[in-house]
């Protein structure tokens, strides 16, 4: 099935790209978990406009006794030690939408061994933003989780894949510099020499979405087949084709 601008008119007027990108996501891991074997499984996560709790310190109030404080059948702990001010107060940039497949290995305890990202708008939309999504990215990679991005997002042109591989090489040259893409990394080692194989594929709307690999921890691949999760998220949503 032919790619779509789920972020321009006509289509962006009559369906909501989160709606759909919801669904592709339960699509692909639905699809992953008919291919998987028993102690594996895929599952989607996604959440939109997140607010992340953090733990918060009045500096007014006054150390209490060590004890604990009673009300109703509860009781509270206090502690009489006041930790010292930090030393820096830097900002830290959250990632603030996910949408994304995680394929877990269930063996000798729950471990995540690859991962999907479906790019969303506001990944791309400021400078903090990408460099979240991109450290994300990186820490996976640097556990040896597989890993796939796709970007589909027509309405904003950073190319994330790019910035993901100018951290990683410590470069400013574009290296591939496609607006829209499908790009999945291979953490492996060759004569004791950890490498990362990357697979590249430029996306337009109108044409057939790729096949592209997700090779999990431990060495197993899975074909990622994006075109047959579209198109079945399109039919269940009644998106109308262009």
């Amino acid at each position: 099935m032919a790619l779509q601008d789920h972020f321009h008119p006509p289509l962006k007027i009559r369906r909501h790209w989160h709606s759909f990108h919801n669904g592709w996501a339960s699509n692909i891991a639905a699809a992953l978990n008919r291919r998987l074997p028993e102690d594996y499984f895929a599952e989607p996560n996604v959440m939109f406009g997140i607010e992340i709790d953090v733990a918060t310190f009045d500096e007014s109030s006054l150390p209490v006794s060590p004890q604990s404080t009673t009300t109703g059948a509860s009781a509270v702990p206090q502690l009489a030690w006041t930790p010292p001010a930090p030393s820096r107060v830097i900002p830290f940039p959250l990632v603030s939408e996910i949408v994304e497949v995680n394929i877990y290995s269930a063996m000798g305890g729950l471990a995540l061994v690859g991962a999907i990202e479906l790019v969303s708008p506001a990944n791309k939309d400021r400078a903090e933003h990408r460099q979240a999504f991109v450290s994300k990215c990186e820490t996976y990679l640097h556990q040896g989780v597989g890993l796939v991005i796709v970007d589909i997002v027509t309405e904003r042109s950073v190319n994330l894949h790019d910035e993901l591989l100018a951290r990683l090489t410590n470069s400013t040259s574009p290296a591939f510099a496609a607006p829209l893409y499908a790009t999945a990394y291979r953490v492996v080692k060759r004569n004791d020499q950890p490498s990362l194989d990357i697979w590249q594929e430029t996306l337009n709307v109108g044409q057939q979405l790729p096949i592209v690999p997700l090779w999990l921890r431990g060495n197993m691949c899975l074909p990622v087949e994006l075109d047959a999760a579209y198109e079945r998220t399109c039919s269940e949503l009644k998106i109308p084709s262009s």
